[in-house]
């Protein structure tokens, strides 16, 4: 059985991330969404709140598990037993970023691959940097995110 974990903030979970949880249920037997909390990174809204948010966003999805964590995302793919990271890739800007975080990965847990989605073409210039500096500003987000992101992030505005 081939668990892959699929890191990030989820900060908020964006009609993009869903597009890659979606396929990536598709190619493997069980996929983690690993929502992690962040020290460097402002957030919407609370861990437990983008937990509870993502797993009702991807609830329709019968092989995953939407887990929060804090820490290293290599110990928590070791703790959940599992030796695959999914990471998605929207731009060349991601892949820079995403090849430093690949190299750091093996040096820290050498028996974990990393492996890269790129998100369909009408998700690709979603991020949820700037679905929350569109809400920010009062702007519409319903084409980005889940109506559920929507209300949830009118409760935390």
């Amino acid at each position: 059985m081939k668990t892959v974990v699929y890191p990030g903030t989820f900060n908020p979970i964006t009609n993009g991330h869903s597009d890659l949880v979606e396929r990536a249920s598709r190619i493997f037997d069980k996929v983690i969404v690993a929502v992690g909390s962040s020290k460097l990174k402002s957030t919407f809204a609370p861990l437990e709140k983008r937990v509870e948010v993502s797993k009702e966003v991807l609830s329709h999805i019968n092989n995953v598990e939407v887990i929060g964590f804090d820490g290293l995302l290599t110990d928590f793919v070791k703790s959940q037993g599992a030796s695959l990271i999914l990471r998605g890739l929207r731009t060349v800007a991601d892949f820079e970023y995403e090849f430093q975080l690949v190299g750091m990965n093996r040096i820290l847990a050498p028996d974990i691959e990393t492996i890269f989605l790129a998100p369909a073409e009408q998700y690709s210039y979603i991020s949820s940097t700037l679905v929350r500096e569109i809400a920010a500003y009062g702007g519409d987000i319903s084409e980005f995110v889940s109506p559920v992101v929507v209300n949830a992030m009118k409760e935390f505005a």
